[in-house]
């Protein structure tokens, strides 16, 4: 799922890298792919993630990782890198989710009951991206569908999610709501569509896997 996500990333881009499971993205692109990535925490220009031992215990991303840089890296203030983010300057966005709604809204900053940082940076992330995808598993650790009809947490931004990449699938968010694009190798189109809480429009003919 995170290296077929990492082939969404093109040559030139500027891409943030949300946390969890968008950080991994970083170790699927090769080492002299021409993109700058992006934190909110102030980092342009990031490099692998590495080993406590090898890290630069100053350098990490907002997830709390470490992180290296790469030649042309830049460091600045909260204020100038949400003022890349809120100005449309970011090509692309990775997300995590709780949910993703059959019109592209998004959950993924808090569930009631639990403890949550607060919506930190992802809520200007998800509207002001242009493009703004999405890797999570397809269901909860209950088994409880993420892709769902209608959001029930507490949304992030509405109508914002364009590419869902999960453990089972490639599932894009349109104007007639979900539509199956991928399949992961050994996931039947059967298999999806009882994982997913809302229609899901499958093409005719073989479905690509990945």
């Amino acid at each position: 799922m995170v290296a077929r996500a990492a082939s969404e990333i093109e040559p030139g881009m500027v891409v943030n890298l949300g946390i969890g499971l968008p950080t991994k993205v970083i170790d699927h692109l090769p080492g002299d792919f021409p993109v700058c990535l992006h934190t909110e925490n102030g980092l342009s220009g990031i490099g692998p993630t590495l080993p406590p031992d090898r890290a630069d215990r100053n350098l990490i991303d907002a997830g709390g990782a470490y992180v290296s840089t790469v030649p042309g890296s830049a460091f600045f203030d909260s204020a100038v890198s949400f003022a890349l983010v809120r100005s449309g300057r970011l090509d692309l966005t990775m997300l995590g989710a709780f949910e993703v709604s059959q019109s592209g809204d998004l959950a993924n900053w808090k569930i009631p009951g639990k403890f949550s940082p607060g919506a930190g940076g992802g809520i200007e992330l998800a509207q002001k991206a242009r493009r703004v995808v999405v890797l999570t598993t397809h269901t909860d650790r209950e088994g409880n569908p993420k892709l769902k009809e209608a959001c029930v947490l507490p949304v992030t931004a509405r109508r914002c999610v364009s590419r869902i990449f999960t453990e089972l699938a490639v599932v894009d968010v349109t104007p007639e709501g979900f539509a199956l694009r991928e399949r992961a190798e050994g996931v039947s189109v059967a298999e999806i569509a009882d994982a997913t809480a809302a229609p899901l429009t499958v093409p005719a003919g073989e479905i690509p896997t990945f």
